[in-house]
């Protein structure tokens, strides 16, 4: 699992506000500014998101290459996932593929993908696999 991702963007003020509409149908929101003169020699200022006190994705100042990174957020919903492509498309996003099945992975993964105002590749999916609980444990079916 990991723990934080560091995307670089070439104007930060820009992307948050993107990444404000975009990422709200997902319950992911901006929670926090960090100065990276609080940090060692170096750390760069980031931009916070995150969702259940837990924040993972931050935005830095830099050179953005698009070639560099795809990023796919978990959807609880393929109604989340059709959200998420509507509130990026109005905050600026270019389409990279409607919301709707992916049968070249699996019938059940339902995805919308988007470019940022980067050209960042960001996909949400909603795996309805991974969303079934055993009645038994209450643990996630692997």
């Amino acid at each position: 699992m990991l723990d934080h991702l560091f995307l670089s963007v070439a104007d930060v003020p820009a992307s948050v506000a993107f990444y404000e509409r975009a990422l709200a149908p997902l319950g992911i929101v901006h929670v926090h500014d960090y100065n990276g003169a609080d940090g060692p020699p170096g750390h760069p200022d980031l931009k916070g998101f995150g969702s259940n006190h837990r924040i993972y994705f931050w935005l830095r100042a830099g050179a953005a290459d698009a070639r560099a990174v795809h990023i796919g957020f978990v959807a609880g919903s393929s109604a989340a996932v059709d959200a998420f492509y509507a509130a990026a498309l109005q905050a600026g996003a270019a389409d990279n593929g409607a919301p709707g099945p992916r049968l070249h992975y699996d019938p059940r993964y339902y995805a919308a993908n988007i470019f940022d105002p980067d050209g960042y590749s960001i996909e949400v999916v909603y795996k309805s696999w991974q969303h079934m609980q055993s009645s038994s444990t209450q643990e996630p079916i692997p």
